[in-house]
């Protein structure tokens, strides 16, 4: 069994798969409003340790676990530096030595749209596809890129397609610069906007909702609900959001020209159909090749994707025990042959 750990601005998810990745444990957690990498990476832990045991297991006995991170991940070393998503996450934090020494097994990072990109390739919505843009609407907007079957990573921050811009000196995002689709369609953004916008007087009922949901930030649960209530405010903002992905995915598939696009993340996921469909249209009058658009799908794996890509990423990356460890521990339990076969010079 592997586990997968997916952090999130709002939820971490973490899973345990078995050898099928067929998802045997799971946990969810919200993501620490406060302090500082270390009280994340102890959620993390946490929600990994409560997996193990839905699965029956220890968080040791996994053969390995992989973290999907937002922010500039350095796959080398486990360190996540700039997660400026999450709380006081400006600097550098070792976060896989961090949870590998708190959980007992060997743990692997990787970019967070990147191994849910790569999950829904593999055994998700884009198996029938060899290139393929995952676009993961939630917190912010993140990207994974898929050609010719095999992730694109360029020289490590490939993908950031909520940072394409859509207007020029438009809204600022919140990575500081303006015109980003993701100052238009990030939930982050998006809040930063409503209230903004409740401030000087617009009607809206989404932070009723959001204190009656005991929660302290606009989940997409809420937006959900304020857009069936047909929340004036909530519908703007999402009809603004679905333009600027319209526009931005667009402009990602004129440069690729790829077979399909994947659509997952919080927002994503719980809109679903009806809101990729709208995407699509709202794609159309920008794609150069309009007679041959890509394949727009939902995300298969749902809110697990993300976990399950992360124990994918550990399952390619993990150390594999050598022929020579192997024997010893036939040998140490009674298998003759195994321990003769490794006996060593």
């Amino acid at each position: 069994m592997r586990g997968g750990i997916d952090l999130g601005g709002t939820k971490i998810q973490a899973v345990v798969v078995d050898s099928k990745w067929n998802v045997v444990g799971q946990s969810r957690h919200p993501t620490p409003t406060k302090g500082k990498p270390a009280g994340v990476a102890n959620e993390m832990a946490n929600a990994l340790r409560e997996a193990a045991a839905e699965a029956g297991i220890e968080p040791g006995d996994l053969t390995s676990a992989g973290v999907g991170s937002p922010g500039d991940v350095d796959e080398s070393t486990g360190s996540v530096s700039q997660a400026r998503n999450l709380p006081g996450w400006e600097g550098t934090f070792e976060t896989g030595p961090w949870l590998a020494d708190a959980l007992g097994t060997q743990v692997f990072v990787g970019n967070d749209v990147g191994v849910a990109t790569e999950a829904e390739a593999k055994l998700g919505a884009g198996r029938d596809y060899n290139s393929l843009i995952g676009v993961f609407w939630g917190t912010g907007v993140g990207g994974g890129i898929i050609l010719n079957g095999k992730p694109w990573l360029g020289r490590g921050a490939a993908g950031e397609i909520g940072h394409m811009v859509v207007k020029m000196d438009g809204a600022r995002c919140t990575c500081g610069r303006r015109g980003c689709m993701e100052a238009y369609a990030g939930r982050a953004a998006m809040e930063i906007e409503a209230r903004k916008r409740q401030k000087k007087g617009a009607k809206t009922d989404l932070f009723k909702i959001m204190e009656k949901r005991d929660r302290d930030r606009l989940t997409s649960g809420i937006w959900a609900r304020a857009l069936k209530a047909e929340d004036p405010l909530a519908k703007e903002l999402i009809d603004r959001a679905v333009e600027a992905l319209g526009a931005g995915v667009a402009s990602a598939v004129n440069l690729l020209d790829v077979e399909a696009v994947i659509i997952g993340g919080g927002l994503g996921v719980r809109f679903g159909e009806p809101y990729v469909k709208r995407i699509r249209k709202a794609m159309m009058p920008h794609l150069f090749s309009d007679k041959n658009p890509p394949a727009i799908e939902v995300a298969a794996l749902g809110d697990f994707g993300g976990g399950i890509g992360a124990a994918l990423l550990a399952s390619n990356r993990e150390k594999k025990p050598s022929r020579r460890t192997r024997a010893k521990a036939d040998a140490a339990s009674g298998d003759g042959a195994a321990a003769g076969a490794e006996t060593p010079a």
